[in-house]
């Protein structure tokens, strides 16, 4: 009975604490887009629950298949929190290819991936759910070529 009870306050500890704290590599949001194809309204996004205080570090890593039509990926990146409102909100642009044409990461099981920064030392002081989400702002819609989006904490 002692080993039981022991057994069940382990595991509450380990669940309260990882809900307050998102661990390091957590992803925040994870999306892998059908035929990739994304669609102008298609928010890819994740509702996150903190219950203490916290910071995040945060990257983003995305992929493209060789039918991606542009130089360049532009998005806004925004947090909602609690109750809605615009928590922070910033845009994007990152380069894919060089001035010839040629994209800037190997091809590697029919993508490109690239990894970029989007926040260091974001501070998050109130308790709540916040939603994190992307957009993406490029002139044409539906956008080809996007096969996986991931944003993760790296605090």
């Amino acid at each position: 009975m002692k080993k039981s009870a022991f057994w069940i306050l382990m595991v509450a500890c380990l669940m309260a604490f990882g809900c307050s704290h998102p661990s390091k590599n957590a992803a925040l949001v994870e999306h892998t887009f059908h035929n990739t194809v994304w669609e102008r309204f298609d928010y890819v996004y994740n509702v996150v629950e903190l219950k203490d205080p916290t910071t995040f570090d945060i990257d983003m890593r995305i992929s493209f298949t060789d039918d991606y039509p542009f130089d360049y990926f532009e998005m806004v990146f925004t947090i909602f929190d609690s109750h809605g409102d615009r928590y922070r909100a910033k845009g994007y642009k990152f380069n894919l290819k060089d001035n010839d044409g040629a994209w800037k990461s190997p091809l590697k099981d029919g993508c490109h991936t690239f990894g970029f920064p989007i926040n260091k030392e974001l501070s998050i002081s109130e308790p709540g759910k916040y939603r994190f989400q992307i957009e993406y702002r490029m002139p044409k819609t539906p956008l080809v070529g996007v096969k996986e989006i991931v944003l993760n904490n790296n605090h």
